[in-house]
């Protein structure tokens, strides 16, 4: 049997994030996500794949790992170093 090798750094932590950006609450090792005070933008009724101005608050929500295609910022964004390159390549 061999031995696990080092742990590597995930491209995504998300355990940081908890409490401090938006209303994340929490997740899982599947990246299911606990959120609160959600709101969901409700989808233009003659084209579903395009969503309108319109929303309803959902409140408290477990999100999905699988289901979860992406995970952006509201309120801006902040440049990071680039996780996959190694020592001097930054």
């Amino acid at each position: 049997m061999s031995k696990p090798g080092p742990k590597k750094d995930n491209a995504l932590d998300i355990a940081k994030l908890i409490d401090k950006v938006g209303t994340l609450k929490g997740y899982d090792q599947l990246l299911n996500l606990v959120l609160d005070e959600t709101i969901e933008y409700l989808r233009d009724p003659e084209d579903p794949m395009r969503t309108t101005e319109q929303t309803r608050p959902l409140g408290l929500v477990v999100c999905r790992g699988t289901s979860v295609t992406l995970v952006a910022p509201s309120l801006g964004s902040e440049e990071i170093a680039n996780p996959f390159l190694g020592g001097d390549d930054a």
